[in-house]
């Protein structure tokens, strides 16, 4: 629980049970992942709005196994997964054009409403999704950070097949986004560095082109290898560092497309100027719409998408500082905690 604002400010508290209200059913968790924004709340350097005292958590699996007022079509027992946004406005023109997730007044699961670090959440049925046979509980923890990759390559970037695309950021985001942007036939250079060795390899694995460890090869000079000199088509960049965008904008060609996935977690200087200069289309991303996790889900169950390789732990909840230093200092990859296990 991050039991009040500042830095740190975060430990294991009882909290009472919930139980659900009209319209919300009660899940049992069985996974939950640990994403950098969990980091950022740690923190206290992430600009969503947090109101502690809060249950942290929101990358999660589970089962149903309550039922508020007024439900029908879900029942106890059902397998699902949940979106974020907790509650929004409804009446604003992001809500009216369906990009909730741009709603001033959303709230979001984990942040604002109590989240998944626990062994119960309680989470409105209108955000839920039916969890497919096809995946596991472990994989599915993986859907929410999977359904944000879709909303920025499906809805806000448009890759065709062939398309050369740079990735800086070789995390689980970085190495989801890999298998989305393969997955529209693209060719894809990853970029990460030294302290990315093991999972530049996941990234061959997966499918990357190549790889490039920035800090021992000249990038520029890989990307004109990669394209020809002609630079390349998109960028993708999930690592949230300001030297990634200023080395994304130098390797797209003119009217490239750019897209940014990872936070940065404070200001950053870049060179806009090159924007100007070679008509790039820019975009941030954030979160995720309805469509963009039945997208991730179906590219899951299909098997295009792999969340079992990027799953380097699962430790107990009682262990989460142990795996957010872990996480913090890029060992392993994606870590998920248990909160059937203390």
């Amino acid at each position: 629980m991050k039991f009040a604002a500042g830095s740190g400010n975060m430990e294991i508290r009882d909290v009472p049970e919930p139980s659900p209200g009209p319209g919300q059913v009660k899940i049992c968790v069985e996974k939950t992942g640990i994403c950098g924004s969990d980091l950022h709340i740690f923190h206290s350097d992430i600009a969503i709005p947090v109101r502690s005292p809060v249950v942290t958590g929101h990358e999660f699996a589970g089962t149903i196994c309550g039922l508020g007022d007024g439900i029908t079509g879900w029942n106890i027992g059902d397998r699902v997964v949940s979106e974020t946004a907790f509650s929004f406005c409804g009446t604003c023109r992001a809500c009216h054009d369906g990009y909730y997730n741009l709603c001033p007044e959303r709230r979001t699961l984990g942040y604002w409403h109590d989240g998944a670090f626990a062994p119960f959440v309680v989470v409105p049925a209108a955000r839920l999704h039916r969890l497919p046979e096809e995946i596991s509980f472990e994989d599915a923890a993986l859907t929410e950070p999977f359904a944000c990759i879709a909303h920025a390559l499906f809805e806000l970037t448009t890759i065709a097949p062939a398309d050369l695309v740079l990735l800086s950021g070789p995390g689980s985001v970085g190495l989801g986004a890999l298998q989305m942007a393969r997955a529209h036939g693209a060719r894809v250079l990853v970029a990460g560095t030294r302290q990315d060795a093991q999972r530049l390899k996941v990234a061959l694995s997966l499918g990357a082109e190549r790889t490039v460890t920035v800090d021992e090869e000249p990038l520029q000079e890989a990307v004109r290898e990669f394209s020809g000199g002609a630079g390349v088509d998109v960028v993708l960049e999930c690592s949230g560092s300001g030297s990634a965008v200023d080395a994304g904008l130098q390797a797209l060609r003119r009217r490239g497309q750019f897209t940014q996935i990872g936070l940065f977690g404070k200001p950053v200087s870049v060179n806009l100027e090159l924007i100007c200069y070679r008509e790039i289309r820019y975009t941030g991303s954030l979160g995720s719409r309805y469509a963009s996790w039945e997208k991730a889900l179906s590219l899951m169950a299909s098997g295009d998408v792999k969340a079992r390789p990027l799953i380097s732990d699962i430790m107990p909840l009682g262990s989460w500082a142990a795996a957010f230093e872990k996480f913090e200092k890029k060992e392993g990859l994606k870590l998920l905690l248990d909160p059937r296990k203390t």
